[in-house]
């Protein structure tokens, strides 16, 4: 199932995010791609403000993943988020603990997630990120990429 929405703010792709950060279940692996400053931290944000943890948020880049505690229902959740951009081998993936954390249980936002083709067949959320003007971005999200 492919979803398509325009965000025409940072206000409007937080909104997004956080609605389809509802309709996620525990252990889903969400791909997030789209060329730099397209808004996958922002929609990120959106996903944090959702599960109580968006004070904590802080785009990876430099630390490469963070790990996120929140709250849904009353329920602990953990959220992990990757920043793939500046791995550059498998090698370096593995040893960050890239397939556990992914296998753990837990909710996985991956950015950059293109630059592992390899990895594709572990997500089960797809969301793509696009320009569509000087504010306005498209949002994809297609669901159940197993």
């Amino acid at each position: 199932m492919t979803e398509e929405f325009f965000s025409h703010s940072g206000y409007d792709t937080c909104r997004i995010a956080r609605q389809f950060a509802a309709s996620l279940k525990p252990g889903e692996i969400i791909s997030l791609t789209g060329e730099l400053g397209a808004g996958k931290t922002l929609f990120m944000r959106g996903v944090t403000e959702f599960f109580n943890c968006d004070e904590q948020l802080s785009s990876p880049t430099f630390s490469l993943f963070n790990i996120y505690k929140g709250s849904l229902e009353g329920e602990e959740v953990v959220l992990h988020h990757f920043d793939l951009y500046r791995i550059e081998s498998l090698r370096e993936l593995e040893a960050i603990g890239f397939d556990e954390y992914l296998s753990s249980g837990d909710f996985s936002f991956v950015e950059w997630a293109e630059r592992f083709p390899e990895s594709s067949s572990l997500y089960t959320v797809a969301v793509s990120l696009e320009y569509a003007g000087d504010e306005s971005r498209r949002i994809i999200i297609k669901r159940s990429v197993r």
